[in-house]
């Protein structure tokens, strides 16, 4: 069972996975460095936890002890319990959901068995917001995709922001990311996917008419910017779009990548 310590110094050398949580490069070089990510609120967590992750310690105020405590009695990582306030001033947020957890990270797996037994996949090209990358991993977990595959300058799944937005969806969909950016798409018609790129390619077709029938599909979607890149737009197997029915009378061609994403993955969940 964890145990539960007291703190009431901010400057607890035992808390240093939870500090400066609002600088992203620092976390970034911090959680690659020690191979840790952290969770935020008790419901991702709890499914951290349940998801086979390892805790390295919880930090947390004294009122989310009791809805905690069946995930602090599956573990001996510690509990550091301090007032909101405190929190507050080693974090640089108010932690306004009362819990958080420093995890282990997982080596990542291979491609070919994150696929192996996959119908519906999703293909992230430099997604490069969190809030993004956890709005597209909770609309994929949401419509039953199989996995996630990310290329090498996505954003992190795994990022606080991520973990949060996602609902911790990140745990229950498996994913990974691809070591070959060049032939991630050939590779992935190759192991028996077709490839639907979302696109404002002149040859797209709305994307309901580019899943239809099919078997295996990877539903590829790019950057927030620029969207995909050349080379994934002519290597794809399909382009596909979502019609704006009024859109042009306004300047909208296309929706965000999050909104894009969400109804892509219905419309191809319901092929």
């Amino acid at each position: 069972m964890a145990e539960v310590v007291e703190v009431s110094d901010p400057d607890d050398p035992r808390l240093a996975d939870y500090r400066d949580l609002r600088d992203v490069q620092l976390r970034q070089h911090l959680e690659a460095e020690h191979g840790l990510f952290l969770a935020e609120g008790e419901k991702v967590v709890r499914r951290a936890v349940d998801a086979g992750y390892t805790p390295r310690s919880f930090l947390m105020a004294p009122r989310w002890l009791d809805g905690l405590a069946d995930v602090l009695a599956t573990t001996d990582a510690p509990c550091f319990v301090l007032a909101e306030a405190l929190a507050e001033q080693v974090t640089g947020f108010h932690v306004h959901r009362g819990a958080l957890a420093s995890l282990e990270r997982v080596p990542l797996r291979p491609v070919a068995e994150v696929i192996a037994d996959a119908r519906s996949v999703l293909v992230l090209e430099d997604l490069v917001d969190h809030t993004n990358v956890g709005a597209v991993f909770r609309s994929g977990a949401a419509l039953g995709f199989d996995a996630v595959l990310l290329s090498p300058r996505c954003a992190d799944p795994l990022y606080r922001r991520s973990v949060k937005v996602a609902m911790g969806a990140v745990f229950s969909v498996p994913w990974t990311r691809l070591p070959d950016w060049r032939t991630a798409l050939p590779d992935l018609s190759t192991a028996g996917f077709t490839t639907v790129a979302l696109t404002l390619a002149d040859d797209a077709v709305p994307i309901e008419d580019a899943v239809a029938g099919l078997d295996r599909v990877a539903l590829v979607l790019g950057s927030e910017g620029h969207g995909l890149s050349p080379l994934w737009q002519r290597t794809a197997d399909r382009r596909a779009i979502v019609p704006m029915t009024r859109g042009s009378e306004h300047g909208i061609d296309s929706l965000n990548v999050a909104a894009a994403s969400a109804i892509a993955c219905y419309l191809t969940a319901r092929r």
